[in-house]
């Protein structure tokens, strides 16, 4: 018995070793190549570059407009996710504490939208776009506005389903209780409900996050050079002359510190509400 736990545990290392260094290598190659001019990425290619230049990091602002691709990203993104947070915590409170005719069916309805590739909702959204713009004025296309509707029906679904699990697993004695000391549905859920689904509730705003911040088929579409984003915008790096292979690195480099920075930050909460989530 114990060499077997012993066998498992020299295993359980060599595969998280494995899976480690498949991980990391491409972050590697990505760094060694930002660091280089880019005669040298274009040859064959070394660890160590040769020449270390941070120059790919200074021309990453100038080649592409990237400062304004990243403001476009954050507020996109962003606004998504709040949106679905807010709307994804007022429906699954209600699927989770309430029952009503049609529950199961919006349950059911919520959980099949995730059964459809996106690409199928590329040509209705432009289509409903533009001809909400022409009859009203009032501008989905080519705007923030309607990329970040676009990303709310993506992660709502999703944000509302893994939400109701994690209500669920909330005791009904709380919501009681509160009630009893005179606060009504809506601050119950504010002081007692929310504070209790933390995890779930980050685990829904870091998925909402990622979702959008590395969509690229709706935002080529959907947006123009004003509103593109950063994963429609490093396409700028390729031009009919060359491509800025360094700068591609260094950029993609720039532009995950975001994400790896909340990731690294929200974890703990992260693997919270997805376990609970999942267990539920």
């Amino acid at each position: 018995m114990i060499g077997a736990t012993a066998s498992f545990r020299w295993i359980r290392r060599i595969v998280l070793a494995a899976l480690t260094v498949f991980a990391l290598v491409p972050v590697l190659v990505m760094l060694s190549s930002s660091l280089k001019p880019l005669r040298d990425v274009q040859g064959p290619f070394r660890w160590i570059p040769s020449t270390f230049t941070v120059r790919p990091y200074l021309d990453i602002w100038r080649t592409v407009p990237l400062g304004r691709y990243l403001v476009n990203s954050l507020i996109v993104a962003g606004a998504s996710t709040a949106l679905s947070v807010v709307v994804a915590i007022l429906a699954a409170y209600a699927v989770s504490r309430y029952r009503f005719r049609g529950r199961r069916l919006f349950t059911v309805t919520v959980l099949s939208t995730q059964m459809f590739p996106g690409i199928l909702f590329l040509l209705p959204l432009f289509l409903i776009f533009v001809n909400v713009g022409n009859a009203t004025g009032v501008a989905l296309y080519g705007s923030r506005g309607g990329l970040i509707l676009t990303y709310l029906t993506f992660s709502l679904p999703f944000s509302v389903w893994m939400l109701v699990g994690y209500f669920d697993s909330i005791p009904r004695d709380l919501d009681e209780a509160a009630l009893v000391d005179g606060c009504g549905p809506v601050r119950a859920l504010v002081r007692i409900i929310i504070p209790a689904a933390v995890p779930g509730i980050v685990a829904v705003a870091v998925y909402a996050f990622m979702t959008a911040w590395g969509e690229v088929l709706f935002a080529s579409v959907l947006t123009t050079d004003q509103t593109r984003t950063l994963a429609v915008g490093l396409q700028g790096y390729a031009t009919l002359n060359d491509v800025y292979w360094n700068q591609v690195m260094a950029a993609s480099l720039v532009v995950s510190v975001p994400v790896v920075a909340g990731f690294l930050l929200l974890q703990r909460y992260l693997v919270a509400g997805l376990t609970a989530g999942a267990v539920k």
